[in-house]
């Protein structure tokens, strides 16, 4: 043992016998606030420092031909970093905290806690169209998640630094402290108790107090909103139904071009093909350059003229018509620069994306409306279409409200974004029942969910719970072996495996108990006579869920499990039910 493996294990004594495990959480919950608050800053920084360097020898107001090229080179750059240096895939980061919370006990791989916020940077900073959001949300997760393994805490602990490093992330880069906890509660679907909402409450009120000392007290979003009447709600109902199917689009879509751009396996291709489409997109639609930030602001003051600037459609600004179609087209090709950006070899994430597209479509449908003849406040509405498009995407309703709220201080306007993003969410709900994070993971049934019953089952490993003292006996051995095999065995099923290990069937006590006093049988019968065919097989790496299906299908207690067709084991109900009974009180216990 060397002498800092000796420190090592004396401060890890020192903690468990000096601090309560209790007090501990919280302590370490301030900690990760204070960790991913700083996280959330640089990364900022970082992508300012970029867009300043990039931009330092000419005028965002002029024409420049470089904007089409810097998104490219970003690209390549954050493709050609993962590659070489971090050899991993960082992409879709609220995804992999999904993933390992489900299926990896919230064990979080070290270099996230500084790879996302590298790649990203670069991404953004040099002008792709996605957001820093959900990178630092991986890279707080990240920290929370090692530095509970750093102290070696328990499962159900782990999982609630994981949580706390996401609260974090979303109060420091949003400087919105309520937000970061619904968002933990309501996308990451921790089924958390009353003491682990404390931990959460530190960290996300750390991170954003932070913030405010870092880069200010202000919204992100400066607007003046209009007051909130009540013989409007009929037409926010109409646009949360609208936001509910855009957020249909906006998640089909991005799907459909990720898994277009699954199909090249070159990597070169790949990145030519993602970096043209996303250059001739910002070409056509300025407003892709970043995280259009800029562009949402621009709409929620209703400057949309700015929207038009160093486009082609310039010209056409004052015409009604053209204001409609160019809002409309933005809306549909903004999927296709945000996947193009990721799938090229880029690092971002949705949360932008959504809000941009949100906002747009809020605003669209208020000039559609003007055009009808009804009065409504076009920032309010596109201030509500952020909401709604946020809650649709990711399945988050009140994420959606207080994220909002909270970016713009429009806290006056909470019956609006309430109604819109609840009518968002229950129009995609009826299409897709996952969010565009958790889809994937659910067709694979590796999902965690707030139903303590799926939880439970996602967490269980069917790997961990098969039984290899059943002892096996080969298809030409004679009734008589198989009798001397009982004699000496505990369990009342035999596995008949050939030479090669392959699975032939199963015998079972009670099949053969009539005859087994039978001394005269012994050698007329073969063991390929008397075994049988399982109700069911499992198979390694098989979900619980599907395991436990094919239990309550087959009523059977005891199923072989095999690699291929090779025979490895058994699993049994009764050991299913001990480490379900086990895993629930663990999750369950305060």
């Amino acid at each position: 043992m060397t002498k800092w493996e000796n420190r090592y294990d004396r401060l890890i004594n020192w903690r468990e016998k000096s601090i309560p495990n209790d007090r501990f959480v919280l302590i370490l919950s301030f900690i990760v606030g204070v960790l991913t608050s700083f996280a959330a800053c640089i990364l900022k920084q970082l992508i300012h420092l970029f867009q300043y360097l990039l931009t330092l020898n000419f005028s965002i107001y002029n024409e420049n031909f470089l904007y089409l090229l810097y998104p490219a080179v970003g690209i390549l750059l954050t493709a050609l970093f993962v590659k070489y240096v971090v050899k991993d895939d960082i992409s879709h980061g609220v995804t992999k905290i999904l993933f390992a919370i489900s299926q990896r006990k919230s064990i979080i791989k070290p270099h996230n806690m500084w790879s996302s916020v590298v790649a990203s940077s670069v991404t953004i900073g040099f002008g792709g169209s996605v957001g820093a959001e959900a990178p630092v949300v991986l890279t707080g997760s990240a920290i929370g998640s090692n530095l509970g393994r750093f102290f070696k805490l328990d499962q159900k602990t782990l999982m609630l630094m994981v949580g706390c490093g996401a609260a974090g992330a979303i109060g420091g880069i949003f400087k919105a402290p309520i937000a970061g906890i619904v968002f933990t509660v309501e996308v990451l679907m921790l089924d958390m108790t009353f003491s682990s909402i404390i931990p959460l409450l530190i960290s996300s009120v750390t991170a954003t107090t932070i913030a405010y000392i870092f880069t200010g007290t202000e919204s992100q979003f400066a607007m003046q909103e209009d007051a909130f009447m009540i013989s409007r709600i009929p037409y926010y109902l109409i646009l949360g139904f609208v936001c509910g199917f855009i957020s249909l689009y906006f998640t089909r879509g991005m799907n459909w071009v990720e898994n277009l751009f699954a199909k090249i396996t070159n990597f070169w291709v790949k990145f030519a093909v993602g970096a043209v489409i996303l250059s001739a997109l910002i070409f056509l639609f300025p407003p892709f350059y970043g995280e259009g930030y800029d562009s949402i602001s621009y709409l929620l003051n209703l400057n949309h003229d700015a929207i038009f600037e160093h486009s082609l459609f310039y010209g056409l600004k004052n015409s009604t018509f053209w204001l409609v179609a160019y809002l409309l087209m933005i809306i549909l090709f903004k999927i296709f620069a945000s996947a193009a950006t990721n799938a090229a070899g880029g690092c971002g994430g949705i949360f932008a994306p959504s809000l941009f597209v949100g906002c747009f479509t809020g605003f669209l449908v208020a000039v559609v409306l003007e055009l009808l003849g009804v009065n409504v406040p076009a920032q309010n509405f596109a201030l509500a279409g952020m909401a709604g498009l946020m809650s649709g995407v990711m399945h988050a309703p009140l994420t959606g409200v207080f994220l909002i709220a909270e970016l713009t201080g429009g806290y006056s306007l909470f019956i609006p974004l309430m109604i819109v993003s609840v009518i968002s969410y229950c129009t995609i709900y009826v299409f897709e029942p996952h969010s565009l994070y958790s889809m994937r993971l659910a067709k694979k049934g590796e999902l965690m969910t707030h139903n303590k019953d799926k939880a439970v089952l996602t967490l269980l490993k069917t790997d961990d719970l098969i039984e290899t003292d059943i002892q096996t006996i080969s298809p030409n051995a004679m009734f008589g072996d198989l009798i001397k095999l009982i004699s000496s065995s505990n369990r009342n099923i035999f596995a008949v495996v050939d030479r090669y290990g392959v699975f032939l069937g199963i015998v079972s006590l009670e099949e053969v108990r009539n005859i087994m006093f039978r001394p005269e049988l012994y050698n007329r019968f073969s063991v390929r006579r008397l075994m049988v065919s399982p109700p069911e097989k499992i198979y390694v790496g098989e979900s619980m869920e599907s395991v436990v299906k094919k239990f309550d299908d087959s009523h059977a207690w005891n199923l072989p499990v095999l690699n291929g067709d090779k025979y490895v084991g058994f699993v049994s109900k009764s050991r299913i039910l001990t480490a379900y009974r086990d895993m629930l009180v663990e999750i369950s216990a305060e």
